[in-house]
């Protein structure tokens, strides 16, 4: 895998996860178990629905539930360790902010999530800025389209 580009305006850093207990404290909130394992399985998942982290969560500890899991991403996603993107017209998908910035290509026939690298939309990026002075907020863009995979299964167009 190659390495990514050094933070910039572009492509910021993302906050590293090892201080998000002081994080929290510094904002007023508890470290509770429930919050370790819903991050956890954040972190382990890549990209997951509520409901996924909720049972991930649940192999660990049965009584977490539904209602956690949900102020629990909302409070990590305003902390900053994890961002949100909705992949599907369901319920919003949850990664953690650990991964480099990126845009996610969504295959409408196999449902397979790809990542986009952000660098890769560097053109269009300026092109927003410069003709219609506005800021894209990649990690939420979501490409829907068919993969290499499916393309090949069944022939372009």
């Amino acid at each position: 895998m190659p390495a990514e580009p050094p933070a910039s305006p572009e492509h910021p850093a993302v906050p590293a996860t090892d201080d998000w207990q002081a994080q929290l404290r510094a904002k007023g909130y508890r470290l509770t178990p429930q919050r370790e394992l819903v991050l956890a399985a954040v972190q382990r998942l890549g990209h997951a629905t509520p409901d996924e982290v909720l049972a991930a969560a649940r192999e660990e500890s049965p009584a977490v539930n539904l209602s956690t899991v949900y102020r629990t991403l909302e409070l990590l996603e305003e902390l900053g360790l994890v961002r949100h993107a909705h992949l599907t017209d369901r319920a919003p998908t949850y990664h953690s902010t650990t991964a480099p910035t990126h845009a996610h290509l969504v295959c409408r026939d196999c449902g397979r999530v790809g990542e986009l690298p952000a660098r890769d939309l560097d053109p269009l990026t300026e092109l927003l800025r410069r003709d219609h002075g506005f800021e894209p907020d990649l990690g939420h863009l979501t490409i829907f389209g068919t993969c290499r995979d499916c393309l090949g299964a069944t022939g372009p167009g």
